[in-house]
């Protein structure tokens, strides 16, 4: 499972749209809106970096309401839950 954290800067005017544009795509696993210099971040799941190269590069980058980003991979979790068991239900 790759994890990659993306920084987002959004047109003013459609914050909204873009992210809710951007929760449909497969492989999102959560967007938040933000304060600071960056707009949004979304939060990807997915099971190889082709699939997060695809879907950066290939659909996130190409839709209207996004002006920039900046991609941060996950290299370790340090978490109290579970999240690779949580995320995989319902997959193969």
């Amino acid at each position: 499972m790759v994890t990659a954290f993306v920084l987002i800067n959004a047109r003013r005017d459609m914050i909204g749209e873009t992210a809710e544009a951007l929760e449909n795509l497969d492989g999102m696993s959560e967007v938040y809106s933000i304060a600071g210099k960056y707009d949004l971040i979304a939060i990807i799941r997915v099971e190889s970096n082709e699939k997060l190269a695809e879907l950066v590069t290939g659909h996130m980058l190409k839709m209207e309401g996004i002006e920039k980003t900046e991609t941060m991979m996950a290299f370790k979790t340090y978490s109290q839950y579970d999240l690779e068991r949580m995320f995989s239900i319902g997959l193969d």
